[in-house]
């Protein structure tokens, strides 16, 4: 077995410190010096963060790996660790191969330098000759698309400019192992999806790839496997869907479907229980991906053991922020206002695509009498589902590769008037 990445017990403190200050305001130079000739010094008070603590996995050559967790979980500091950016404050981590790293826009670029010197610059730092730079010359710069600016300061380029430059010198001057923290959300959707093809192609040809990510989306698409960390430990590391899983919250099993078949452990009152929750897809499956462009159901299977009610079904959806985007509430015409007979009845509500933003969402089933009003049951985060929005132009973003803030994400009709100037 050949490997590529060996992480053992890798752990990194930081001290996060600050002068006690005076009741009074802050700490002078001259109240400093004037402490300090008296003996009375003011003491540091200090925190220690562990970014990281305990961290340890093995990576074999050509795997192409996913590092997902929440912000502040770990993930760059990670990548920093594994890039030697930083060394850590314990555990020891051993790289078999070549590193190219992106961490950061312009990570290693010479802002004085032109773009073609810091071609040459970055690949003499990874060890290469310059005949086999110039073998990747032509091919890093049409990737990036700066021909235009090649011989100009990279101080002069925009961010986008950058990371084009930048990645495409990371992924073509031929590392054993290419790492990447999400950089590449500066660049336009178009290009995303090029950097993701190229680091593909890059693990196809027996690379290895360490890609840190918040989309789900690219996780699913790039990577078989996957690292979950969590205040600076591993809490799951497998298979990337069902590391995925693990991470919107509902451990190794499917997150699109709960059953309760059980009557004694079901949530529910006398009057009705809830037997099932589910996510299903366009095609009707069970499913806990759903494409940001298709419709998406939700599904609710309940018991009414005692008759004469009438019942409001409904659905409310949270995002990872634990904000409500909305409820939805049973107004099916056939049962509306209707008192349920005993028996097993399925809720369903079908959410159009184009509608929800990108993300988690969890949904919480739920369900009430009218007259009088008595919640049966309410059972949060009974089903999540992972929305992955599309890189093709033709959902709500259209060629927009940055944050689009929201809670939903509507595709609206735009019309534009013009009238030439005289």
């Amino acid at each position: 077995m050949h490997y590529a990445i060996r992480a053992r017990d890798l752990a990194k403190q930081y001290r996060i410190g600050a002068i006690r200050q005076r009741d009074m305001g802050y700490v002078t130079l001259r109240d400093a010096i004037a402490e300090r000739l008296r003996g009375r010094t003011q003491k540091a008070t200090t925190t220690e963060l562990w970014a990281l603590n305990g961290v340890s996995f093995d990576v074999q050559q050509g795997e192409v790996v996913g590092i997902i967790g929440r912000n502040g979980a770990g993930k760059s500091t990670l990548l920093k660790v594994l890039s030697r950016i930083t060394e850590p404050t314990r555990g020891r981590a051993e790289l078999y191969g070549r590193v190219a790293s992106l961490l950061e826009v312009g990570t290693g670029f010479h802002p004085e330098l032109t773009g073609r010197e810091n071609i040459y610059l970055n690949g003499a730092i990874l060890g290469m000759r310059k005949r086999e730079i110039d073998r990747n010359f032509d091919a890093i710069v049409q990737f990036a698309e700066v021909e235009k600016f090649i011989d100009t300061p990279v101080k002069f380029y925009s961010s986008g400019m950058y990371v084009r430059l930048a990645f495409a010198v990371a992924a073509h001057l031929e590392p054993e192992i290419l790492i990447v923290d999400e950089v590449l959300a500066v660049g336009d959707a178009r290009f995303q999806k090029k950097c993701l093809n190229k680091m593909q192609d890059v693990g196809q040809q027996g690379r290895t790839v360490l890609f840190v990510s918040h989309s789900m989306q690219s996780i699913l698409r790039m990577c078989q496997r996957a690292i979950l960390l969590n205040q600076g430990q591993v809490v799951a590391d497998g298979p990337a869907q069902q590391v995925v899983g693990v991470y919107l919250g509902k451990g190794t099993h499917s997150i699109a479907e709960r059953v309760w078949p059980d009557r004694a452990s079901a949530p529910g009152k006398e009057i009705a229980h809830l037997r099932a929750v589910r996510v299903r897809d366009v095609d009707g499956d069970v499913s806990d991906t759903i494409d940001i462009r298709t419709p998406v159901t939700l599904e609710m299977e309940f018991v009414v053991t005692t008759g004469g009610y009438v019942l409001m079904p409904h659905f409310r959806l949270y995002n990872e922020d634990n904000i409500a985007v909305f409820t939805t509430l049973d107004l099916d015409p056939e049962w509306r206002r209707r008192p349920r007979l005993p028996g097993r009845y399925v809720s369903r509500v079908t959410i159009p695509g184009n509608f929800l933003a990108e993300g988690s969402l969890y949904v919480e089933a739920a369900l009430t009498t009218l007259d009088p009003p008595i919640g049966q049951f309410a059972e949060r985060d009974a089903v999540a589902f992972q929305v992955i929005d599309s890189l093709e132009g033709d959902s709500a973003r259209g060629d927009w590769a940055g944050n689009l803030s929201g809670v939903v994400r509507p595709l609206l009709p735009w019309t534009t008037i013009y009238e030439p100037s005289a």
